[in-house]
């Protein structure tokens, strides 16, 4: 194969060394994405009130319900790449690595267009109330302009793990948590923008992460080196990135599906519990962290072992990998649960706001 210089094999060496020093650094970087995601609700909370908080929490599920779905194809073209990356075969992964790129592009531009011109359609849907839905729709509209550097940056950041490297992603990850908070102080606080402030930190920050993995490729020494200038699509690596990818997405979007009922439920009772359910959403985001690090720490290392012939490998990291997450989640829930009041109580003093919060962390 072609020099590897970021390429790291997870065929050989100790499983559980291999897998949480694989997951330590997506946790980390999830970390700081959730927390710029809960920054982003504290500034909105403190500075702009019950209302704008409500309608920034509220779009939550429909978001995550987009991005869940294309962020399946993300998982499979990585499983497609780290699959031929561990069979050492350069022709095959070489044009994974294309395929995902250029496909990441079209996936980008099919999210931003359907989700820009159906924001206001979909808000009606989930019954938003009157006093958000200006508010909602103004957020959500930006938010999805930026969803084609949302759907490109965890396209190519599948690319990039699936050779083994996690650090790279959680430094640009990192840059984009920080530069969001810089955003959303400024924009908010200083230049009075309102929600769309806060819309706008976030796609300028989802840019720069996206733009730096981009880079990255470009850069690249080794057979995932991408020339932008020449991007192509192989279809039969496309089909099977649509095999691995599509059913992943449509898993999530079972889950996602039903927290937007859910939330079309907690709308009809008006801006305090849409608020404070939102709240406590932003606290629930850090429980699911140990399992999406680890998943995402499995597809690379089962892609490459089962690449390489070795299923007992992969038998025994899946193993292990799950028994490490689930203890994980159980102390993240524990410490949630011990101080949920002081949590919610971050996001809004309306003493309504936290009661809801707290009865539905309780729960």
């Amino acid at each position: 194969m072609a020099k590897q210089s970021s390429i790291q094999l997870m065929t050989k060496g100790s499983i559980a060394k291999q897998i949480i020093g694989y997951a330590i650094p997506i946790f980390i970087g999830y970390l700081f994405q959730q927390l710029y995601n809960t920054v982003d609700a504290l500034i909105v909370g403190n500075f702009l009130g019950q209302n704008a908080l409500a309608a920034v929490t509220s779009v939550g599920s429909l978001i995550f319900l987009f991005v869940g779905f294309f962020n399946g194809f993300a998982t499979g073209a990585s499983v497609i790449v780290a699959n031929a990356i561990g069979a050492q075969d350069e022709n095959r992964t070489k044009k994974a690595v294309y395929t995902t790129a250029t496909f990441g592009i079209l996936l980008g531009l099919i999210m931003t267009g359907i989700g820009y011109l159906l924001t206001d359609q979909m808000l009606m849907w989930m019954g938003s109330p009157q006093e958000v839905f200006g508010l909602s729709s103004t957020y959500l509209k930006i938010y999805f302009l930026g969803g084609f550097s949302l759907v490109l940056y965890n396209m190519l950041v599948g690319i990039i793990r699936a050779g083994g490297d996690a650090k790279h992603p959680l430094y640009y990850l990192i840059v984009s948590s920080m530069l969001n908070v810089i955003l959303d102080v400024v924009f908010i606080t200083v230049f009075k923008m309102g929600v769309a402030g806060a819309a706008w930190a976030t796609i300028v920050s989802e840019f720069a992460s996206m733009f730096l993995c981009a880079v990255q490729l470009a850069r690249e020494e080794s057979i995932l080196h991408i020339s932008w200038l020449h991007l192509t699509l192989d279809f039969e690596n496309l089909k099977q990135i649509c095999i691995y990818g599509l059913p992943t997405g449509l898993q999530g979007c079972v889950i996602d599906f039903a927290n937007v009922m859910i939330q079309s439920y907690i709308n009809s009772f008006g801006a305090a519990a849409i608020a404070g359910v939102g709240a406590y959403s932003k606290v629930e985001g850090f429980i699911f962290l140990p399992e999406i690090s680890f998943s995402m720490a499995l597809t690379t290392f089962v892609s490459q072992n089962e690449g390489a012939g070795q299923s007992e490998r992969s038998r025994k990291g899946i193993l292990f990998g799950l028994a490490a997450a689930l203890l994980m989640i159980e102390c993240l829930g524990i410490l949630i649960y011990l101080f949920a009041p002081t949590f919610i109580s971050f996001f809004n003093q309306n003493p309504e706001v936290i009661a809801i919060g707290v009865d539905r962390a309780k729960i």
